[in-house]
């Protein structure tokens, strides 16, 4: 154990489940622990560093911000706040912005948002329904609509009026609906669930269902906005429109920042119903800025949409390889998963720690990845490579 992992021990709260590598530079698609041994980073800080490591155009963009202004509070206007809240409507279906620090920040605004709608327009409606494994955030709020009871219960009781569904079941959706509901919320693919990806038809069924009710549907695209599954936006690839979306993780590319918007007839907020010291703070909003202004002037999207089907292509390659130990590969984009028969994500990540490859243990018979948007296939290639030595070790063992 290094000294700096001693000390962690000694004063972090010990709530994560951290890898025993000290990361102490990044570059692109690389990172360099204290020993100065350079890993290939497929895990990209949770789905969040959409350009990899230190991108030149978001570290310039930080340096020029820094040296005019960071924060100022929302009681005034500043320029990167309106810059990024124009750029983000301007290239999506939706109206109004609110800018704040996390995803799970903009789903509990989102939430108030739906409740207040109901309130004035659904006799008072507040429930919002959710679906089995969804995950929104780490909030008591968020963790009562997250669909993992055996995480949540530990906090109980939580917010009431959430409610549960298996996903991709619109018929069980239909039947949850009542006259107290005045949203559905939804992944459009479960990020922490294991990369589940919905039916063709599910996302445009609820779509409809939401229509027909006068119901909100609300779309947390925390991970999956901003180029990660092969459009700016992932509904974009469903073709449907939300009501509300949220966004965090990519849209920094790394800067803490998160952000829910709306259609403009469901702009229900008023001064005082909500609001952030740090949220929308103009460094913060300066990084954004210049990290969604790059994917969309380089469509860092579509290729990340490319090149995402070959990664899959080269997991499938695998599979067939060790087809007793993988069970499935999946997902879309730049966001996938690997399933194993067996219990044995944890393990294979640390054979991929060995071979100086990080990715995510996001179930414990799953492992997921989600590197940089721009890697290129080379990187690909190293990467396919190092999981199948890794692989190997843990099948080599057993």
């Amino acid at each position: 154990m290094s000294e700096l992992v001693e000390r962690e021990h000694q004063y972090y709260m010990q709530v994560a489940r951290r890898q025993p590598v000290v990361i102490v530079k990044g570059e692109g698609s690389w990172v360099w622990d204290e020993a100065g041994e350079e890993y290939l980073d497929f895990h990209a800080g949770w789905a969040v560093d959409t350009l990899g490591h230190c991108p030149p155009v978001l570290v310039d963009a930080i340096r020029q911000q820094a040296g005019l202004l960071f924060q100022t509070s929302n009681q005034f206007y500043t320029v990167p706040q309106i810059e990024l809240a124009e750029l983000l409507v301007e290239n999506s279906c939706l109206d109004r912005v609110f800018l704040c620090n996390s995803g799970a920040e903009a789903n509990e605004g989102a939430f108030k948002l739906a409740r207040k709608y109901g309130r004035l327009h659904r006799s008072g409606a507040y429930e919002i329904i959710s679906t089995d494994n969804a995950f929104h955030g780490r909030t008591i709020t968020t963790a009562a609509a997250g669909g993992n009871p055996q995480y949540s219960a530990t906090f109980a009781p939580l917010t009431p009026g959430f409610s549960h569904v298996p996903w991709d079941d619109i018929e069980a959706l239909k039947s949850a609906t009542n006259a107290k509901t005045c949203a559905i919320v939804l992944e459009p693919v479960q990020g922490e669930a294991g990369v589940n990806c919905p039916s063709p038809s599910y996302l445009g069924e609820v779509r409809q269902w939401c229509d027909e009710q006068g119901i909100l549907l609300i779309l947390d695209e925390v991970q999956t906005g901003i180029g990660r599954l092969g459009a700016l936006f992932g509904y974009q690839l469903f073709d449907i429109e939300p009501d509300v979306l949220t966004l965090a993780k990519g849209l920094g590319g790394g800067v803490p920042i998160g952000a829910f918007l709306c259609k403009e007839q469901y702009q229900v907020l008023e001064p005082g119903d909500h609001g952030s010291t740090f949220g929308g703070n103009p460094l913060a909003c300066a990084g954004a800025y210049a990290v969604v202004k790059h994917v969309i002037e380089n469509d860092i999207s579509g290729y990340a949409g490319e090149l995402g089907e070959y990664l899959a292509a080269g997991l499938l390659k695998i599979q067939a390889r060790h087809e007793t130990v993988i069970k499935e590969v999946r997902g879309m984009g730049l966001m996938r998963a690997v399933e194993f028969h067996e219990a044995i994500g944890p393990d294979v990540v640390g054979g991929c720690n060995e071979e100086r490859l990080l990715v995510n243990p996001v179930r414990p018979n799953s492992i997921r990845f989600t590197p940089p948007l721009n890697a290129s296939r080379s990187e690909v290639d190293i990467a396919l490579e190092r999981f199948e030595r890794g692989l190997e070790r843990v099948t080599r063992v057993k």
